[in-house]
């Protein structure tokens, strides 16, 4: 997980959308609480935005430079798959070109 400390290079926010109650998002809520800690210690002024609303559909929010935004849906993905969605979107960051 060694992408996890340069996170902050590619990327320039994270949002993370997730229903409190619904199955569908237990994934995403397990996800925020086993790695927000290690991912803002890696990267203390990444904002890293955990954004809860009734019956939403967990969502992952890439930011990088120039407003450019990318979006994954996280229904049914596992909190592996979820990481690795994350490190998917931190190297396409590093891509990124403004529009």
């Amino acid at each position: 997980m060694a992408w996890r400390a340069s996170l902050s290079r590619s990327v320039k926010e994270i949002r993370v959308l997730f229903c409190q109650s619904s199955p569908a998002s237990a994934a995403a809520r397990d996800f925020v609480k086993k790695n927000y800690g290690d991912i803002k210690a890696r990267n203390p002024s990444l904002p890293f935005l955990v954004r809860e609303c009734s019956g939403v559909q967990p969502q992952l929010w890439a930011r990088y430079d120039m407003g450019v935004e990318r979006c994954v849906h996280l229904d049914g993905l596992t909190e592996a798959q979820i990481d690795k969605k994350l490190e998917e979107l931190a190297k396409a960051g590093e891509t990124v070109e403004a529009k």
